[in-house]
């Protein structure tokens, strides 16, 4: 937990490319060797990482759902997952992006993480169309790719409204 803390910490403060074995292991205060034990390599790492994102996202996702307030599922599904991936933007990207080592993963946790969006659409493709959109929304969003003056609470409203009216 303390190596994962670690990782976390250099990812969100500094990036992917921080991350390596030697940057890891001083951290926590070891000689890389040392690491190695804990951890084989450094997509172990990674996996453990994106492991704990989406539990986070799941936690958070689930508890949207269940408790969506006056502005509906969807509304409340989508407002999370970006408030949570802004939030946390380092790990989000290396949760959804790029191969999932879905052999790494504890079984059922992406699915599970995921769960959220068949909750609110009730249909599967429904469910991945929504998720797309909140993919799509926050990746640009995070790479400021949005045109310079663009409303995007307006923005992520309109989609909310799209989608829970299908």
């Amino acid at each position: 937990a303390q190596i994962i803390a670690a990782a976390r910490r250099v990812l969100e403060d500094e990036g992917r490319d921080a991350l390596t074995m030697r940057r890891l292991a001083t951290e926590v205060g070891m000689q890389a060797p040392s690491l190695y034990k804990h951890f084989a390599t450094k997509r172990a790492v990674e996996a453990a990482l994106i492991e704990q994102g989406l539990i986070v996202f799941g936690e958070v996702l689930h508890a949207a759902v269940s408790s969506p307030g006056d502005g509906g599922p969807v509304r409340s599904l989508l407002g999370a997952y970006r408030k949570t991936a802004l939030a946390n933007p380092a790990l989000y990207r290396l949760s959804v992006s790029g191969q999932l080592p879905r052999e790494e993963l504890a079984p059922s946790v992406e699915e599970w993480a995921g769960e959220p969006f068949f909750l609110v659409m009730s249909d599967p493709w429904r469910a991945q169309a929504l998720f797309a959109f909140a993919h799509g929304m926050v990746i640009l969003e995070l790479d400021d790719r949005f045109l310079v003056g663009s409303d995007l609470d307006r923005t992520w409203g309109a989609g909310s409204d799209m989608f829970a009216g299908w």
